[in-house]
């Protein structure tokens, strides 16, 4: 059964229609890269599988849930449960320790404390970041602060992670690490991954990619 599926996807501003016919399914533990230049609708196409936006034609589901019939309300909890996001520039919580911010979603969803520290503990160790676990993100490094960030998205066991070109900030090694651990914690939890992407060395973590050129899939109707 698909995870994530969406069927006829368009996105229109005014006039301008910058995503068009967009047809994309996964199945648990499923990567998919978004390959394609800055521009070409990539992140907008993110925003939709997210729920951060509404389409203007087609349709989305995530883990068997109509997007466009939820509610705002019920829509944050999705994101709080069942989508995590991974963002080029970290937006991790500045006054939050690196446990933290990995324990915040948990918290949100009120996970018992023992549950949450005994996850959280996994996840900091995981990331390779044990003797990390109590910096501020002022101390941590661009590497550093882009793991906890996959840590968190990834606290709560979501279906779906989408990951917005999360090396993009990053260094060669720095960023070569978290591509691995992408997919290493990914496959282990069984989460279906979207990642998009301008970096033909990032796509070759993922099982299949999907170039984007001007809101389409080349060679779809």
């Amino acid at each position: 059964m698909a995870v994530l599926q969406a069927v006829g996807v368009g996105r229109r501003f005014g006039s301008l229609w910058v995503l068009r016919s967009l047809d994309l399914e996964l199945k648990a533990g499923e990567r998919v890269a978004l390959l394609g230049p800055s521009g070409c609708g990539k992140t907008t196409f993110l925003n939709l599988l997210g729920g951060l936006d509404r389409p203007d034609e087609g349709t989305i589901f995530v883990d068997g849930e109509f997007l466009q019939e939820a509610s705002p309300a019920r829509l944050a909890d999705l994101r709080r449960s069942r989508l995590g996001t991974v963002f080029q520039f970290f937006h991790l919580i500045p006054t939050l320790t690196a446990e933290e911010n990995v324990e915040l979603p948990l918290r949100m969803l009120r996970w018992p404390e023992a549950r949450i520290q005994t996850r959280c503990r996994e996840l900091i160790q995981a990331v390779g970041l044990p003797h990390r676990a109590k910096a501020w993100p002022s101390e941590l490094s661009g590497g550093e602060l882009q793991r906890v960030a996959v840590a968190r998205a990834l606290a709560a066991r979501p279906a779906v992670l989408l990951a917005d070109e999360p090396t993009g900030n990053l260094d060669r090694a720095a960023g070569q690490t978290v591509l691995s651990l992408l997919a290493e914690l990914t496959e282990q939890q069984g989460s279906a991954l979207v990642m998009a992407t301008h970096s033909e060395a990032a796509a070759g973590i993922c099982h299949r990619i999907l170039r984007m050129e001007d809101g389409r899939f080349p060679g779809s109707p």
